[in-house]
Formats: structure tokens, sequence, C-alpha cells
């Protein structure tokens, strides 16, 4: 599909896509592993994230001795691509592959550039698992689909890393998480939150303790799971101070969902309002107007005007 002919915010029907769904992620939960067994712990579990690009997502350069590698997948031509710092590089397409064969084919290539890496394998933060290497069941790849969704992530990214420019805290970078498969991008108020109790499925207690030692209010977006079956874009602070739950979110169509612990917004109500990416930044600001108000950050000192290109923020001068 050449560019003229994109729809800027397509649709996403989940139901259509289920199993690419299921399968794509068990792939990047894959290739997140291996960033992770690579790289040093960065605080929040930073270091296993993806990151979008124009074409899909990247792991960044990740070490391996004296040089690096990085892995992409490429949601437009389909293939998955594995390059060195020293020039090496390897690929294979996308479709056609289980979670098992992709799981052999990427180790495989791996090898093939002298870069030796182990795995659990395991799926974390999902129901029933399979372990990578036997599970023949995900093997649904439909590339129009996958179109669609890079250019909903596209979307995001962009909106999101524009909404953090409004920040001066300590904030995330807008990052791919592969355990629930969601876009993410978190802001601190620079205090530190009670212990987390833990409990998450498929997700050791040592990690979530870690991730949310300090108090936070995040957003992002994920394609939709059996729990909820939209594509919808959610906020939650944590701690979750009083009053939150009956915060006024816009826009109209955002709603507190209990089970779940945050707000959500359908992605849909985005993709069809008269200027979406309008929407979402008013979801943005105002989950965290809640989070902040309430829970009483620094807002003064934390925050500034949403950036522009080349005009640098304005400093007030110091008595």
């Amino acid at each position: 599909m050449s560019n003229h002919q994109q729809t800027p915010w397509p649709e996403l029907p989940t139901a259509a896509w289920r199993d690419t769904t299921s399968t794509l992620q068990l792939w990047t939960q894959i290739v997140g592993k291996i960033r992770l067994t690579k790289s040093p712990w960065l605080n929040h579990s930073w270091h296993v994230t993806l990151y979008v690009t124009p074409r899909g997502l990247t792991t960044s350069p990740v070490p391996d001795g004296t040089r690096t590698f990085q892995i992409d997948f490429d949601f437009i031509d389909h293939v998955l691509h594995i390059a060195t710092s020293d020039g090496a590089h390897r690929q294979f397409a996308l479709a056609g592959h289980s979670v098992a064969s992709f799981y052999a084919a990427t180790l495989a290539a791996l090898g093939e550039l002298g870069i030796a890496v182990g795995i659990d394998e395991m799926p974390n933060e999902l129901p029933e698992p399979i372990r990578f290497s036997l599970d023949t069941a995900h093997a649904s790849y439909d590339p129009d689909a996958v179109r669609r969704f890079l250019q909903i992530l596209v979307n995001c990214d962009r909106v999101f890393k524009q909404f953090r420019t409004g920040f001066l805290g300590k904030a995330s970078p807008v990052h791919f998480f592969w355990g629930s498969m969601d876009l993410a991008a978190t802001r601190f108020s620079g205090r530190v939150a009670p212990k987390h109790p833990g409990g998450m499925p498929g997700l050791p207690d040592a990690v979530t303790c870690e991730a949310y030692s300090h108090e936070e209010a995040s957003v992002g977006f994920w394609p939709g799971s059996d729990a909820y079956p939209h594509a919808a874009f959610y906020a939650y602070a944590y701690p979750s101070p009083d009053g939150y739950a009956a915060a006024n979110i816009e826009p109209a169509g955002a709603v507190w969902n209990a089970e779940l612990g945050e707000f959500l917004l359908d992605y849909e109500a985005v993709r069809t309002a008269a200027d979406p990416q309008a929407a979402l930044l008013d979801f943005c600001q105002s989950t965290y107007d809640a989070a902040a108000d309430l829970a009483q950050w620094d807002r003064a000192s934390l925050e500034c005007p949403l950036g522009r290109p080349r005009v640098p923020r304005q400093i007030e001068q110091q008595p």
C-alpha cells in the first residue's frame, strides 16, 4: 500500500486479526527476551523494551562483547532483520512461521552471526503459556493487519512523544512492552512509592516491585486481549490516589475500568474523532492532570509548555 493510500488512523478490528496478534506478541517476546538477556538492568525494566521505527519495531543496539547487534521487525516488507556493528546481517520472511519455527530461525540467524544467546522459553504475562520451541499452534500472520497496526503504533509514538515534551521531570522513553504488547509512556513525581504487592501473572514479584518503585502516571496503547477485546488507550496511576477513578477525563468515551484499575478509551473513539491527535492528547493530559492533582505532585517544577520545532524552551531569569 503506498503512502498516499494509507488511512491516517486505520481500522483495527480486534477479532479479525486476533490470531495474528497472538502470534506477533509471542514473536516480540522472543526478540525482547534476547535484548533482556544481553543487556544490563535499567530502572523499571527499560532495558527490555522495543521501540517504534518508521517500518516496525526495533531492539535498538544490544551489547555483545565489544560489538553490538540490532533486531528489527519490518512490518512493511514483513521480514525480521538482524544487523551487527561489524557489518554482518541476516534476515528472513515473517510469513509462514509458527512461534517454534520463528524461534528456531532467529537463534539460527544469531548463531550464524556469532552471537550466542539463551533465553527463558516460557512466555510472560499470558495464560496457558507454551514453550517457544514447542509452540506450533500460533502460526498466523496477516500482512495487511500488521501494516495497519504499524500505522497506529507510528501515530501513537508521535503523539506520546509530543506529550512527553511538556514534562521536565523523570519520564520514560516511549517504548513497547512485549509482555503485554503495549506501547507506553510514564511520568514520575520524584517520590518513592509504596512497595507493590506483586502477584501479576507470569511476572516475577521482584520485577514488578522494581518496576513500580516510584510514584508514576502512565499512558499507553494496546491492541486488545481476551480480557478486553478492543484496541484501546489506557491510563493509570501508581499508587492510585483517592478519587482518581471518579476523575473527569477527556474526551467523551473515556471510562474507568474497575477490573483493570485504569481508564480506557477505545481506539475507535480516537480514530473517528474530528481530530484524532487532539483527542489522544486530551486523554494523555486529563489522566495525568487527575493523577498529579490528586496526589499533590509538584507540578510547577515538573511541567513546561509542549515543545515546538526549532523553538528553545523559555527559561525565566533567575534572581
